[in-house]
């Protein structure tokens, strides 16, 4: 009878996810090349609009990183028509929020509006397009404030660097190699110029992505799109031509030293395919199963039953062109950093070698049908999701299939996955260790 009222369960969650969460939309292109994308959703009288470019850090030079990241503070500062200072008073005196952030791949700026404010939404983000001003005042302003984030968030937190390690050691020619939040003495040394042409080159129509969700009228909404975005002139068209990393053959090893800890770290590293594959998916599930909550494997095995670590875990950073896949462990009492991998080690052969059990794959295909539902649940989500679908992927409608794609992988590709990209030979291994200050 317990049988039959879980399977019962799982088939009302199936049907839930494929029916209740399906997210309608629909896309069309300007003549400038921008890409629109529209979706309604009345439960709440709110509208967001967001537009999602096409540019991240992998876009920048080599000797000027930080760009896009500092771009995204950089359009705030105003407009041909928005004063500075004005951007955030005009949200908030109209009952909006807004915020901005980037990535290596790419860039997106939203707002979130009553949904009778709707043209003010798609106006501002027009003049951010058509009419940003960029001067020397502007750029040292922005200069500091992305200065003090990089010493709150990076040279002030504790464990901050360890991707920035990991992926200086794991990258070799890709601009993967390098930070979103760059160097500041790159950005120190460009000039207004530099900062002008990055954005001629990147904030124009055909690199953008524009998302309107919520209570819309689709009829109304295009006639506003068109007027605001249609003017604008298109940009020239953008090439991307990135190197290609060797594959990884024999083990790395590197060091990384914080001033913020007093208990190091370890990690083993793997540089893995684009977010866009399937193994990337696969490898998104192999995380869950390790270091998904206080059940995971890595977690009871290390933290729990053994005592060995105060946190283990895995993460797969999935990007654009390639992904990175880390093993951690933080060791407790005399434990040595290379037990820590030694043990993980031992359940990732594990997984090579046998299928997990029915029982912990059905546990994962939950957590992503769970995780499906919690993306689509707000319109906020749902306007992401459908730009970094366009965007990222080239293909919106993920935002309803790629599920699909995680309910087809089998217990069997899981091993086979694991035994293609988590070998010893194919992965750097990095001590994080403290350091004086």
């Amino acid at each position: 009878m317990k049988k039959s009222i879980l399977s019962l369960a799982s088939a009302m969650l199936f049907a839930f996810s494929t029916n209740a969460q399906k997210v309608d939309f629909e896309e069309y292109d300007l003549s400038n090349g921008m890409h629109v994308i529209l979706h309604k959703d009345t439960s709440a009288p709110v509208v967001i609009t967001s537009v999602m470019y096409h540019v991240g850090a992998k876009d920048e030079q080599p000797d000027r990183t930080g760009m896009a990241h500092f771009f995204e503070h950089l359009l705030f500062e105003g407009t041909k028509n928005i004063k500075k200072g004005e951007w955030f008073k005009i949200v908030s005196s109209n009952g909006g929020t807004n915020n901005a952030n980037t990535t290596d791949d790419r860039t997106y700026y939203y707002e979130i509006f009553p949904s009778n404010k709707l043209e003010l939404g798609l106006w501002m983000e027009s003049e951010r397009l058509l009419h940003p001003i960029i001067k020397q005042e502007g750029v040292d302003t922005q200069n500091e404030v992305v200065k003090e984030e990089k010493r709150l968030r990076v040279d002030n937190q504790p464990y901050s660097r360890f991707l920035e390690y990991v992926k200086e050691n794991i990258f070799k020619k890709h601009p993967y190699k390098g930070t979103t939040i760059g160097k500041m003495e790159h950005l120190d040394a460009a000039t207004l110029d530099e900062f002008l042409a990055f954005n001629k080159k990147f904030y124009v129509p055909n690199n953008a992505t524009l998302v309107v969700a919520g209570d819309i009228d689709f009829a109304t909404t295009k006639k506003m799109v068109q007027d605001y975005f249609g003017p604008i002139p298109r940009g020239a068209e953008i090439t991307k031509n990135f190197p290609k990393e060797d594959p990884i053959t024999a083990p790395m090893s590197a060091k990384g030293y914080d001033p913020n800890i007093q208990i190091p770290a370890i990690m083993a590293a793997y540089r893995t395919p684009s977010m866009k594959t399937r193994d990337s998916r696969v490898l998104d599930m192999i995380s869950s199963y390790l270091s998904s909550g206080k059940s995971s494997v890595l977690y009871k095995k290390l933290v729990d039953n053994k005592k060995m670590a105060l946190q283990a875990g895995a993460i797969n950073v999935s990007q654009e062109d390639y992904g990175t896949y880390i093993l951690f462990g933080l060791p407790q009492g005399e434990t040595k950093l290379a037990d820590i991998i030694s043990e993980i080690d031992e359940e990732i052969v594990k997984i090579q070698t046998n299928l997990i059990s029915e029982k912990d794959y059905q546990k994962l295909q939950n957590k992503f049908e769970n995780n499906f539902v919690n993306s689509n649940s707000s319109v906020e989500g749902i306007a992401n999701s459908l730009a970094r679908y366009h965007v990222m992927f080239g293909d919106t409608n993920l935002i309803n299939t790629e599920i699909d794609i995680f309910r087809s992988i089998t217990r069997e590709e899981i091993r086979d996955v694991a035994k293609k990209y988590l070998n010893p030979n194919q992965r750097l291994t990095l001590e994080y260790l403290p350091k004086a200050k």
